[in-house]
């Protein structure tokens, strides 16, 4: 009888364990969430708020009444929306053919054998060891004999394609897409291309979820070469734009800034919303198969 309670006695203290471990881990996740979350609510906060009332101490920690005024002064300084609509066409444009053309190339990589694979790969990982700051130059170069400087094609052209997709999507390829069902298309005559359309791409969607998110992103948030490629200082990207966001005589209106940063997001958010729901629904899919 002892021990037997003695055996429920260490239950009892072992589930008790386990239940504080469990609210402490909790606990911890909760606080890097809400130090995670933070910035972006600052930048909430700031919008709402006068460049004095910003800088005011202590600081304003609840949202000010100044936004609609930030708005329309971001409004009167820069082209805000045909800003947006530019790294739209940009960066939309550019991700749909990093998409069709990394997963097209990774999928030769990763399930057809065909002469120099191995030395056209190592080149590959060549090219993505290269920094980008390295490539601006020729690029420029190019783009300027090509005559497209001044337009979004040196945004767009140059970018449909990269090093990292190809890979990224290669190994996951490797892994998701099993010989077995190539050969059974195959003995159903389907050709390369309706392979790649029908068999391999209803596979590994997650992965071109993320690769999307990723070059959506990248895209959206590029400065340096849409600086030197976009000429025209009237038909610029959205962050090119954003920092000519400057007062007169020197001075920043940081209110102003900070509702074109946060007004910048939107497009991001929804991006990766429309990603992250596909790729944790096909996980589930995954799964419950």
């Amino acid at each position: 009888m002892a021990s037997i309670q003695g055996t429920r006695l260490r239950r009892t203290r072992g589930i008790d364990g386990s239940r504080r471990r469990g609210l402490a881990l909790h606990a911890v996740l909760v606080l890097g969430v809400l130090l995670s979350a933070f910035p972006f609510y600052w930048a909430v906060i700031m919008s709402t708020h006068t460049t004095s009332e910003i800088f005011s101490y202590p600081p304003k920690l609840l949202p000010g009444t100044h936004f609609a005024e930030n708005v329309r002064s971001l409004l009167d300084t820069v082209d805000f929306f045909g800003s947006m609509v530019n790294s739209l066409l940009v960066a939309g444009s550019v991700t749909f053919l990093v998409l069709f053309f990394d997963s097209l190339a990774a999928f030769v990589f990763a399930k057809f054998a065909f002469p120099g694979k191995r030395l056209l790969f190592m080149l590959l990982m060549f090219i993505f060891m290269v920094p980008a700051q390295l490539q601006a130059i020729p690029q420029f170069v190019i783009m300027a004999r090509l005559g497209w400087i001044g337009s979004m094609t040196a945004l767009i052209v140059p970018a449909a394609a990269n090093a990292f997709g190809i890979f990224w999507m290669r190994q996951y390829m490797k892994g998701a897409i099993h010989d077995e069902l190539l050969d059974a298309s195959r003995i159903d005559g389907a050709h390369f291309l309706r392979q790649y359309w029908h068999v391999a791409l209803p596979v590994v969607r997650p992965g071109l979820a993320f690769l999307g998110i990723f070059t959506f992103m990248g895209q959206w948030n590029d400065y340096a070469w849409p600086l030197i490629a976009l000429t025209d200082p009237d038909n610029v990207t959205l962050q090119v734009a954003l920092s000519q966001l400057n007062g007169t005589h020197g001075t920043t209106d940081y209110g102003m800034v900070m509702t074109g940063a946060l007004l910048a997001l939107v497009p991001l958010l929804i991006v990766f919303a429309i990603g992250a729901r596909q790729i944790i629904g096909d996980l589930a899919k995954g799964a419950i198969k």
